[in-house]
């Protein structure tokens, strides 16, 4: 069984499986510091709170769905992914962002091989799978396979470029604009970028049949 199977889904709907050792020892951490009053639990509900609720896949979701529809904003946004952030009101801090472009010729995958850099301000918490030791060795080694472990095919004839995270830089994937989304407003649009294609494992969402 790969480490992607039993761990939240590959579009970050969630799923029961077994709490994993780290899990069980974060969580008797937590209660312990909070049995000995050097934690408040209110305080670690907050953070949660803050990084389900405030920060997360739908600000990733809203740059990617404005530089579909916006042809300048899509090269100011390839160009300093950063500032192009900071002109629809998201501050991603002093960490310098880099929109890299999925085609029909490329596709881009982030990872962070040395530990779990990720644009948490565009994309949230970092799934399990993303931190795992088999991601972020495998996707390196054989990224062709890996993206076919989450469903996502990539043809022959496409380049797969793997980006590696750095402390004071991040990585977000532009998937390619699935076909027949002339006609959507841009907050439809933005419905279909998932976690996962912003990530490079997955690909956009195709627009639902009405």
């Amino acid at each position: 069984m790969s480490e992607h199977d039993g761990h939240d889904d590959h579009h970050g709907h969630h799923h029961p499986r077994p709490r994993t050792p780290v899990e069980a020892r974060v969580d008797a951490f937590e209660a312990l510091l909070v049995e000995r009053g050097l934690l408040d639990a209110s305080e670690v509900d907050a953070v949660v709170a803050y990084y389900e609720h405030d920060v997360g896949p739908m600000n990733g979701a809203r740059v990617v769905a404005r530089a579909w529809i916006d042809p300048d904003y899509k090269r100011r946004m390839l160009a300093d992914g950063s500032k192009a952030a900071e002109e629809i009101g998201l501050d991603i801090g002093p960490l310098r962002l880099v929109v890299v472009e999925n085609t029909p010729s490329v596709h881009n995958v982030i990872v962070c091989t040395l530990c779990s850099c990720y644009p948490r301000m565009l994309l949230g918490l970092p799934p399990d799978w993303y931190k795992s030791r088999n991601y972020r060795s495998r996707v390196v080694r054989d990224p062709r396979a890996v993206l076919a472990e989450f469903g996502t095919t990539i043809p022959d004839d496409t380049r797969i470029r793997v980006h590696d995270s750095t402390a004071d830089m991040r990585y977000l994937v532009m998937p390619m604009r699935p076909e027949g989304t002339e006609n959507l407003s841009e907050a439809d649009l933005a419905r279909l970028v998932t976690r996962d294609s912003m990530i490079g494992v997955a690909l956009a969402d195709p627009p639902s049949e009405k």
